[in-house]
């Protein structure tokens, strides 16, 4: 097969980390990686844990922005957020259920602690965890700055408290309330 990313090498077979199989490119060092093959391999090593990397820096990772396509089908592959913190996208082929990972990539997956969950990422379920945190975070951002930290840190406080009380319709009533001891509505 040949490199669907830099479109000079060959995707020779090798395995990461020593550890499941996978094509890599002799020239850009990218991976394509199975998911099969992986889910099989860490079905037969459910209690193998993958390190950190110490000596990993963010600044050797690749992470190609256009559109790659699957070196075994040909079609266009998608590309998936690896968490709501980091905005890198893997590559993945549905058509082959296959993943292109660029140099380094497995490294910062290892690195955000997200190696043992390959097959996760590229679920809708997963996607949908990181558009929620997203949004979460933006409306954060968004109060944040209409109510300042403070504010917002005290307000946060109170809502919390009032979830859990027992009469809370009667208490946000009250809080409502311009006057709340006017018998006047």
């Amino acid at each position: 097969m040949n490199c669907t990313s830099c479109n000079e090498g060959r995707l020779l077979p090798s395995f990461i980390d020593g550890q499941f199989r996978a094509h890599t490119c002799n020239s850009c060092g990218g991976n394509w990686v199975l998911i099969e093959d992986y889910v099989a391999w860490k079905e037969r090593n459910q209690d193998y844990q993958f390190f950190e990397d110490i000596s990993f820096s963010e600044d050797e990772v690749e992470d190609s922005k256009r559109a790659l396509l699957c070196p075994v089908s040909g079609t266009i592959m998608r590309k998936f957020r690896i968490s709501a913190q980091n905005e890198h996208k893997l590559d993945y082929s549905s058509v082959m259920g296959g993943l292109w990972l660029d140099k380094g990539e497995w490294e910062l997956l290892k690195n955000e602690g997200l190696a043992g969950s390959l097959n996760a990422v590229v679920t809708q379920n997963w996607q949908k965890g990181i558009r929620e945190q997203n949004a979460k975070q933006t409306l954060t951002d968004v109060y944040k700055a209409k109510f300042g930290e403070e504010a917002y840190e005290k307000i946060k406080e109170l809502r919390h408290w009032l979830l859990a009380q027992d009469q809370k319709a009667d208490l946000r009533a009250y809080l409502m309330a311009e006057d709340p001891y006017s018998a006047e509505k």
